[in-house]
């Protein structure tokens, strides 16, 4: 298969049986079905035009390209650690063996825009800088729109497992409301993704960055964890709750961090969301700061339920300055087991 055909039939796929002739199961095996296929064959494709001598392709420095804001993968939250595998191969090839995809732009600074490999992009931007600078983005121009460049990057993004639920709904959202008149029927038909799918994807994008912060990563919100926070996030005194939470949840997760402590896991953090907004507020006694050496250093919650609840944040003092910041917090909890032990 050539480069061409590969791309085209990814384009000029004819349309599916729709959703709603099919079972739900046949649904799900159907899209997933299709996206490997899909991939699979692109794939193919592209690793064939990498052999041949007549190859369309072109050798850039990444510095030489810009990157298409429309896919869904955020650059700004790749690192080394999520593309080390991806810079070893590249390193020890000496460059991509799967050409990335890039199309001419006019009127802008650079001649071209990376539409597919921003994993590879960034991952030769990082070897260029440490110690590889000869490396080159191995590169296949495409004559794309954005409504085509969108779906052929939704057909590769699909089957990658880095990028997050999150990052999906919102690149499908922009995408609803930038190629499709705001139907989401349309989009839906078009990358061959039943309707109930995209509408839950989608529907993480209502999940305010207040609750959002209360996970490790992005990647750790699900699709499946949204099912059960959505009905929460969408009545206010729920959400209200579920922020106050998200802000201990998320300090917590910034002090495990500091400790290279193994982080609270998504399920974990939704079970914890979900919690807050059944708890009662008698149930709280107090909330207060824990200060020491004229700054504030954490935080103490006295629940009738848990006892004590002390979250101390990064801070450049000694241990012994927390003890003695904590130390009538604790003193002061046994008094009160004492009074209530004894009947007072």
């Amino acid at each position: 298969m050539s480069r061409r055909s590969a791309i085209s039939e990814a384009l000029a796929a004819p349309a599916p049986t729709p959703a709603s002739e099919l079972a739900p199961e046949q649904v799900d095996a159907a899209q997933g079905g299709a996206a490997r296929n899909f991939t699979a064959r692109r794939l193919e494709g592209f690793t064939e035009a990498a052999r041949m001598v007549k190859r369309p392709t072109i050798r850039l420095k990444p510095s030489e390209c810009s990157i298409w804001p429309g896919n869904a993968r955020d650059y700004a939250l790749l690192t080394e650690d999520r593309v080390r595998s991806l810079i070893d191969s590249i390193q020890a090839e000496n460059g991509n063996r799967i050409p990335v995809v890039v199309r001419r732009v006019k009127n802008a600074a650079l001649e071209y825009e990376l539409v597919i490999g921003t994993r590879r992009h960034w991952a030769i931007s990082w070897l260029n800088a440490n110690h590889y600078p000869d490396i080159e983005l191995v590169a296949i121009i495409e004559d794309l729109d954005d409504e085509a460049a969108f779906r052929l990057a939704d057909i590769e993004n699909r089957e990658r497992e880095d990028i997050s639920d999150l990052e999906r709904g919102t690149n499908y959202k922009a995408a609803v409301d930038a190629y499709y008149d705001g139907v989401q029927a349309r989009l839906a038909d078009r990358v061959k993704l039943s309707k109930s799918m995209l509408s839950r994807y989608i529907g993480l994008t209502e999940i305010p960055q207040s609750i959002v912060s209360a996970f490790s990563s992005p990647m750790d919100l699900q699709v499946r964890h949204g099912d059960k926070l959505l009905p929460l996030v969408r009545t206010p005194a729920m959400r209200e709750k579920m922020e106050a939470a998200a802000k201990d949840i998320a300090a917590e997760q910034s002090f495990r961090q500091s400790g290279d402590e193994e982080p609270i896991s998504g399920a974990e953090v939704v079970a914890r969301l979900i919690k807050a907004t059944t708890t009662s507020r008698s149930s709280r006694l107090q909330k207060a700061s824990i200060e020491a050496k004229g700054m504030t250093i954490g935080q103490v919650d006295r629940d009738r339920a848990r006892g004590l609840t002390i979250t101390i944040n990064p801070t450049d003092l000694s241990a012994d300055d927390i003890l003695e910041a904590i130390r009538p917090l604790v003193e002061r909890a046994k008094i009160l087991k004492k009074r209530v032990s004894d009947g007072a």
